[in-house]
């Protein structure tokens, strides 16, 4: 029997196995952004909400909600 990382397992959102997330710029644009913009429910909140100001570069992959290479984020804009 596989040991898990409990830190690791509360983080990931429930998906299924063989999961991959890969969307096309329309994709996020129009199943994630548009309905975080509008405060419908998004598909799957795997999306993380990081102000990215806050952050040096190399702190940021420690925030993300799921991903190994790429990381999504919603930040808020600044001026």
């Amino acid at each position: 029997m596989e040991s898990t990382d409990s830190s690791t397992v509360s983080r990931q959102p429930n998906l299924p196995p063989g999961f991959r997330f890969h969307p096309t710029d329309e994709e996020l644009v129009v199943h994630y952004l548009k309905k975080k913009a509008t405060s419908a429910p998004l598909p799957v909140a795997i999306i993380a909400e990081v102000d990215l100001y806050k952050f040096d570069p190399w702190e940021l992959p420690a925030k993300a909600t799921f991903g190994e290479r790429e990381w999504y984020f919603f930040s808020p804009r600044d001026r």
